[in-house]
């Protein structure tokens, strides 16, 4: 596999298309942090680490609206690829639909999202957008 995190996102994207409630994903300390960072922003409802072989899974519930069945998650979007590389300094980190959104960089002090960067004025490689 080439791109991981293009993998993981497409994993999420066709869940949510046939609106599974739980998703398995192929685990590696990069897509745990991003995990993470959908768990405390809201996106999604729950996660669990399974050790189960060398690499493990992770299982992703999606957070869905009771009333009108639609995602938390309305789009999911790779800025970064293995082929093009996309670094930015803190001044220059895009801003996702105005900042509704947000935006997962990998920066020298971990993966984090694009205000959590600003704030701390460290730039890095933006990774995906996600709104």
């Amino acid at each position: 596999m080439t791109d991981p995190i293009a993998d993981y996102l497409t994993r999420l994207r066709n869940a949510i298309k046939a609106q599974h409630r739980v998703v398995d994903v192929p685990a590696s300390n990069l897509k745990k942090e991003i995990t993470k960072i959908l768990f405390d922003k809201g996106y999604i409802l729950n996660f669990k680490f399974v050790d189960d072989g060398p690499q493990g899974t992770i299982k992703v519930a999606l957070k869905y609206d009771p009333v009108n069945k639609v995602n938390a998650i309305k789009k999911l979007e790779r800025f970064s690829s293995p082929g093009l590389r996309r670094y930015t300094g803190y001044k220059d980190i895009p801003r996702v639909l105005n900042g509704l959104g947000i935006a997962i960089m990998s920066t020298s002090k971990g993966v984090m999202t694009d205000k959590e960067a600003r704030e701390l004025k460290i730039g890095g490689e933006v990774l995906c957008f996600i709104y």
